[in-house]
C-alpha cells in the first residue's frame, strides 16, 4: 500500500492560512445574510455549537478514550468529551467559543458586511499584538507599531462615522464596538492557544465540548423562561440545517482548526496579519451578494486597514519570524502545564 503523502510544516502552515481566510471571507458575507432571515443572534450561535458538536463531541471522546487506553498521561475535562484540563478548556471555551459567536452574530444585526470587514479582522491583529506583548512578552518593532497605527486609523474612519451617527439616532455604532469586541475575544484565544502550544484540533474540540455544555443549558433555559425569544422551531428548517453546516462545521471544525495551524507556524500575530485578504474580498462580496454600498468612508478605512497588516507582514525581521515558530507542547498533548 503506498505512503501518505508527508506535508512539511510550511505547507500545512500556508494552507491552512488559505483555508482560513476563504472561511471567514464566507462567514461575515452568509453572517450577514442571515440577520434578515429567520434566527436570532443567540439562535445562530445554538446553531453553530449543535452544529459543530455533532462532529466535535463524539471526536472528543474517543481521542480521551484512546489515551486513557494508552495511558499516555493526557489532560482530559467534563465528563471525558474534552481532551484539554479544565482550565484550558474553560479559558479557551469562553473565548473562542461562546463569547465570540454571540458578539459577531449580534454585531451583524446592527451594522453591514462592510463594517464587519474592517473591524473584525482589522482590529484583530490590534488586540493579538497588545495581548501577545502584555502575556507572551513579544516585542513590538517600529515597523509593526506603524502597521497597527494604520489599522487603528482605519477603524476610526469607519467606527467613528458610527459613532457621530449615534447622536441622530442610529445604532450602527452598536454593531461596530461589538465586531471589535469579537475580535478582542478571538485574539485572547489566540494568545491562549500560543501560550500553551495547543494542538489544533484538541483545542477545536475542547471549545465546542465548553460551549455546548455551557451554552446551550442556559440557553434552553432562558427560553423556556421566556426571557429569550427564540425562532429555532418556526425556522425553515433547511435554514437551520444550513446554519448548523456552515456555522457549525464549516466555522468552528474546518477554520478553527486550520488557524491553531496556522498559529503553530506563524505565530499569533503573524497569523493574524496573514488575514490581509479577509477586509477587501468580505466587503466586495458584500457588495456583489448583499447589495451593499461602499461609501468613502469604508473604501478608506479598508485600505488603510490592509495596508496596516501588510506592512507589519513584510516589517518582521528575520529574528522575528523565528521568535514566531510554535513553541513545542510540553507533552504529546500541550497541556501538562495547565
Amino acid at each position: 500500500m503506498p505512503a501518505l503523502p508527508r506535508f512539511s510544516p510550511r505547507t500545512i502552515g500556508i494552507g491552512a492560512a488559505v483555508v482560513t481566510v476563504l472561511v471567514w471571507t464566507a462567514f461575515i458575507v452568509i453572517a450577514r445574510a442571515s440577520a434578515a432571515r429567520s434566527l436570532t443572534p443567540l439562535d445562530l450561535a445554538l446553531a453553530r455549537i449543535c452544529g459543530a458538536s455533532l462532529v466535535l463531541v463524539p471526536w472528543g471522546a474517543w481521542m480521551v478514550m484512546k489515551g486513557q487506553r494508552q495511558k499516555d498521561g493526557s489532560a482530559s475535562s467534563l465528563f471525558g468529551l474534552s481532551p484539554l484540563s479544565l482550565r484550558l478548556t474553560a479559558g479557551a471555551g469562553i473565548f473562542g467559543g461562546v463569547a465570540y459567536a454571540l458578539l459577531a452574530y449580534s454585531g451583524f444585526f446592527f451594522a453591514p458586511a462592510g463594517h464587519a470587514s474592517v473591524l473584525m479582522p482589522g482590529s484583530l491583529p490590534l488586540w493579538t499584538t497588545l495581548l501577545a506583548a502584555l502575556v507572551l512578552r513579544d516585542r513590538i518593532t517600529p515597523g509593526r507599531a506603524f502597521g497597527l497605527a494604520l489599522i487603528v486609523a482605519g477603524d476610526l474612519v469607519v467606527g467613528g462615522r458610527s459613532l457621530l451617527h449615534a447622536f441622530e439616532g442610529g445604532e450602527v455604532w452598536k454593531g461596530d464596538l461589538l465586531f471589535m469586541a469579537a475580535a478582542f475575544c478571538w485574539a485572547c484565544y489566540s494568545v491562549v492557544a500560543r501560550r500553551h502550544g495547543l494542538d489544533a484540533v484538541r483545542a477545536t474540540i475542547a471549545i465546542t465540548v465548553f460551549a455546548l455544555l455551557a451554552y446551550v443549558p442556559v440557553y434552553g433555559l432562558l427560553v423556556a423562561g421566556g426571557a429569550v425569544v427564540s425562532r429555532i422551531g418556526t425556522a425553515p428548517w433547511g435554514e437551520v440545517a444550513f446554519q448548523m453546516l456552515f456555522q457549525g462545521v464549516g466555522s468552528v471544525v474546518v477554520s478553527g482548526i486550520t488557524f491553531t495551524k496556522m498559529i503553530q507556524y506563524f505565530g499569533p500575530v503573524r497569523s493574524t496579519m496573514i488575514t490581509a485578504l479577509v477586509p477587501g474580498l468580505s466587503a466586495f462580496g458584500a457588495v456583489i451578494w448583499l447589495d451593499e454600498p461602499l461609501y468613502w468612508n469604508l473604501i478608506a478605512g479598508l485600505l488603510l486597514v490592509t495596508a496596516g497588516i501588510l506592512f507589519g507582514v513584510q516589517k518582521t525581521s528575520a529574528g522575528g519570524r523565528a521568535a514566531a515558530r510554535p513553541a513545542m507542547p510540553a507533552t504529546a498533548t500541550g497541556c501538562r502545564d495547565a
